[in-house]
C-alpha cells in the first residue's frame, strides 16, 4: 500500500494547492498510476476518506500540536491528515502501519524535521485513546464530530431546527448510495435485472419508484452489459422522484433547460414511452454533448439537445406541456458525494438565489397555459429553496401551486419538499411544483 499512500498524498497536495474538482484529478491520478486494483481501490478510499473528515483531522491537528504557531508545510499536514484518517476511520489498517507508512513519506519532506514531528503527534493521539478535540460551545462539537463547518451547523440548525440539522450532519460523511434507473422502453423490467444478477450486480428494487434499483455493494455499473445496450442509467431517487413530479406524459411536448448531463432528461424521455419531445439544453455545447452522447446510449429519439442561455427568453422556444428548470445551486444537498462543496464560503453562494429566480420565471414564460412547472436544486438551503418558490408565487399570479403527486406516497398532497438524505437515502433535493392558470 505504500505506493498508494504516495500517489494520495501527491493527489490531496495537488488539491489543495490547485483547487482542482477532486473527482477529476483522483479519476486522472488512478488512471495513470500503476497500481494495483486492491491498492486503488485503497487510495480511493483514503484520498475521499482525508477530503470528507478535513474538518475534524485539522482540529485534532491544531489540538495536538506542541506549538499553536506552528506553521505546517502543506505536504507535512496533508501526511498528518493521512495519518490521522487511517487511525479513526479505518479499521484495516494497523496502528503502527499507520504511523510508520506516515513517518515514511515524511522523511521525503524537505524539512528533516518532518519525520519526528509526524511519529510525535501521531503517537501522541493514539496513546489518549484517540479522543476528539472539545467545543468551545454544542455547534463546534457537531463540526468536529461531523467535519462540517460552522457556518453550516448553524446554518441547518436555524433553518431546519436541531434534530433535523443532525440527522443532515451525519449523512454528509460516509459512501453515497448508487441507485439507478431501468430503461423499460425497449426491455421489460425483469430481462434488465436478470441480466444484471448474472452479472454478478447486487441490488434491491425500492418500493417508491417501481423501475429504480438502488446497487449495493462493489461493483461498477458502467463496465455491465446493461448499462452498455442502454438498459439503465446511474440517476439518484431523488432525481427520479423530480421527474416524477413533472409527470410527463407520452407526446407532451417538454423543456429541460439546466440539463446537462442529463439523467432527468433521460428519465422523462422513458417516462414519456420515448413518445412526444423533449428538448434539453445547458449553456455550453461540450456539456449538451453528453445529452447528446448518453441520450444515444439508451435509444432515446425524441430528445433533442442544444445551447441555450436557461436566464435569456428565446422567443423561438416552443410552448410546452412540462417545463423542469433544475437550477444550479450551492450543492449542499450532495456533500457527501463532493466533499469540497463544504470548504467553500458562505458568501460564494450569496448570488445564487437571484440567478435561480431569474432562471425560474424565464422558464416560466415557456409553459402553457394548464402546463406544469417544477422548480428544483440539489441543495438544503431555504434561500434557494423555499425563498426563491415564495418569490416566484408572489410575482407570478397566473401560476399556483400543485401537489407533488403519488410518488410521493403520504407526502402526496405537498407542494414543495425539500427531500433530506436520511428520508430516501438518497441526496439532498427540493421540488416544488406549479401549474399555469392562464
Amino acid at each position: 500500500m505504500g505506493n498508494a499512500r504516495k500517489t494520495v498524498l501527491r493527489l490531496l497536495t495537488r488539491l489543495e494547492n490547485s483547487g482542482s474538482y477532486s473527482n477529476i484529478l483522483l479519476d486522472e491520478g488512478l488512471e495513470r498510476s500503476d497500481l494495483s486494483p486492491q491498492d486503488k481501490k485503497f487510495a480511493a478510499a483514503l484520498f475521499y476518506g482525508v477530503l470528507e473528515r478535513q474538518i475534524t483531522l485539522d482540529n485534532i491537528i491544531r489540538e495536538y500540536s506542541r506549538n499553536p504557531k506552528n506553521k505546517l508545510g502543506t505536504e507535512v499536514r496533508v501526511i498528518l491528515r493521512m495519518g490521522l484518517y487511517q487511525l479513526l476511520y479505518m479499521d484495516s489498517v494497523p496502528d503502527n502501519a499507520a504511523v510508520d507508512e506516515s513517518v515514511k513519506l515524511a522523511k521525503k519532506n524537505r524539512n528533516p524535521a518532518a519525520s519526528g514531528f509526524v511519529n510525535a503527534m501521531l503517537r501522541e493521539f493514539i496513546r489518549s485513546d484517540k479522543k476528539l478535540p472539545k467545543g468551545r460551545n454544542a455547534t463546534e462539537e457537531l463540526s468536529i464530530e461531523y467535519s462540517a463547518p460552522v457556518w453550516l451547523t448553524e446554518k441547518w440548525t436555524r433553518e431546519y431546527g436541531k434534530d433535523i440539522c443532525l440527522e443532515m450532519l451525519k449523512t454528509s460523511v460516509g459512501q453515497a448510495p448508487v441507485t439507478a434507473r431501468v430503461n423499460t422502453v425497449f426491455h421489460s423490467l425483469e430481462s434488465t435485472l436478470d441480466m444484471l444478477a448474472e452479472e454478478g450486480i447486487t441490488f434491491e428494487r425500492l418500493s417508491v419508484l417501481p423501475d429504480c434499483i438502488r446497487i449495493c455493494g462493489a461493483g461498477a455499473v458502467e463496465h455491465t452489459k446493461a448499462y452498455k445496450e442502454g438498459r439503465i442509467h446511474v440517476q439518484d431517487l431523488s432525481s427520479q422522484l423530480c421527474c416524477a413530479a413533472l409527470d410527463p406524459k407520452e407526446n407532451d411536448t417538454v423543456l429541460d433547460l439546466c440539463a446537462a448531463p442529463g439523467g432527468k432528461t433521460f428519465t422523462i424521455a422513458e417516462r414519456m414511452n420515448n413518445k412526444g419531445r423533449v428538448l434539453a439544453f445547458d449553456l455550453h455545447r461540450n456539456r449538451a454533448g453528453l445529452i447528446e452522447s448518453g441520450a444515444k446510449r439508451l435509444g432515446l429519439d425524441c430528445i433533442r439537445a442544444g445551447v441555450n442561455n436557461a436566464k435569456v427568453y428565446d422567443d423561438k422556444m416552443p410552448r410546452a406541456d412540462k417545463v423542469l428548470c433544475d437550477a444550479p445551486c450551492s450543492g449542499l444537498g450532495v456533500i457527501r458525494r463532493k466533499p469540497e462543496i463544504k470548504y467553500k464560503e458562505p458568501s460564494d453562494f450569496d448570488r445564487l438565489p437571484e440567478i435561480q429566480y431569474d432562471i425560474l420565471k424565464t422558464s416560466a414564460e415557456y409553459v402553457k397555459a394548464g402546463g406544469t412547472l417544477v422548480y428544483s436544486t440539489c441543495t438544503l438551503s431555504r434561500a434557494e429553496n423555499d425563498e426563491v418558490a415564495d418569490r416566484f408565487l408572489a410575482e407570478h399570479p397566473d401560476f399556483e401551486p400543485a401537489p407533488l403527486g403519488r410518488a410521493f406516497g403520504s407526502d402526496s398532497g405537498l407542494c414543495r419538499m425539500s427531500i433530506t438524505p436520511a428520508k430516501y437515502n438518497s441526496d439532498g433535493f427540493f421540488i416544488a411544483k406549479f401549474i399555469r392558470l392562464r
